[in-house]
């Protein structure tokens, strides 16, 4: 886990407010936590999507699940609810 990367508590907190599901098809090569905290450094650093440190799987994917989520309005709900604390989270 690099600096920066979501402990397991904070991922535990985070996990609900993410889509859940299978994709059909084989394994992902990259975990969606290491996606996520991808997403995240990007976010924090500010740096281009192509200067992505590698540990967290390719720029492109990591890019992809940041708009599919943009574009679905996950970040938007997540952002919200942990706003609202732990008393609107049930």
């Amino acid at each position: 886990m690099a600096r920066g990367d979501l402990t397991d508590t904070q991922r535990a907190v985070l996990e609900p407010l993410l889509p859940q599901g299978v994709k059909p098809g084989r394994p992902p090569a990259h975990t969606e936590r290491q996606l996520t905290d991808g997403i995240r450094f990007r976010t924090r650093t500010g740096m281009p999507w192509r200067g992505l440190p590698e540990r967290y799987g390719p720029w492109g994917t990591v890019y992809g699940l940041f708009r599919r989520r943009r574009r679905d309005g996950t970040w938007h709900r997540a952002l919200e609810q942990l706003q609202a604390g732990p008393t609107r989270r049930a």
